[in-house]
């Protein structure tokens, strides 16, 4: 996958029909499954972010053009000042007029996508995932374990009604002294992986040992 930043705002993807189907989607899937779609989507935003930094918070404007070999993705954050939303989209006014209306659906989607919290933690043995639950046992935090592929991960997803921006860096942090930030989804866990603790896993894993 090719990733090209424009601006500060705007990044642009290029990916091939074989890339995406390398990455276990099919081509067909991405038009007609809208979950799927989505969690290729996500996929590619968070190796955009670790590659180029670039941040996903806030409303997102998305611009797709098929081509023969792959996707062509225009990736617009929008910047949000006094309630009023600013997007500097490098593209022409006609194109932006035309896609007025799947703007706002997206924006939507994007933004309940942020609203809260989540994140995958990876683990290499299934000893760091024991040695993370003997340590850490936080309150009003959803969390499920999976192994997929020889490995463990811990799908979190924070209650914001009960934690502040840094009280949930803070858990971050410790809980990653365990294991690493990955790039994968919850859906391709759900799919492809196995379900070891689907509620309260980290209660679950230091009960059983």
């Amino acid at each position: 996958m090719e990733i090209e930043r424009v601006n500060d705002t705007t990044i642009r993807f290029f990916i091939t029909y074989k890339d995406i189907e390398e990455r276990g989607f099919e081509r067909e899937e991405i038009w007609y499954n809208r979950e799927r779609g989505e969690e290729l989507f996500y996929d590619m935003m968070n190796e955009a972010s670790d590659r180029d930094d670039f941040e996903l918070d806030g409303p997102l404007w998305i611009q797709v053009h098929a081509h023969d070999k792959g996707l062509e993705i225009l990736v617009t954050r929008g910047q949000i000042s006094d309630g009023n939303m600013k997007l500097e989209i490098p593209v022409k006014e006609e194109d932006v007029e035309e896609e007025n209306t799947e703007l706002d659906e997206l924006n939507k989607q994007v933004d309940s996508q942020y609203d809260q919290l989540e994140i995958i933690i990876g683990f290499r043995e299934f000893e760091d995932v024991i040695s993370l639950s003997q340590s850490v046992q936080p309150e009003f935090l959803t969390n499920s374990l999976y192994h997929y592929e020889g490995r463990y991960y811990l799908h979190i997803h924070f209650n914001n009604d009960h934690y502040t921006e840094d009280e949930q860096d803070n858990l971050l942090s410790r809980m990653l002294e365990f294991g690493y930030e990955s790039e994968l989804t919850i859906h391709r866990l759900k799919e492809y992986g196995k379900e070891i603790a689907v509620t309260n896993a980290l209660s679950v894993i230091k009960q059983a040992f």
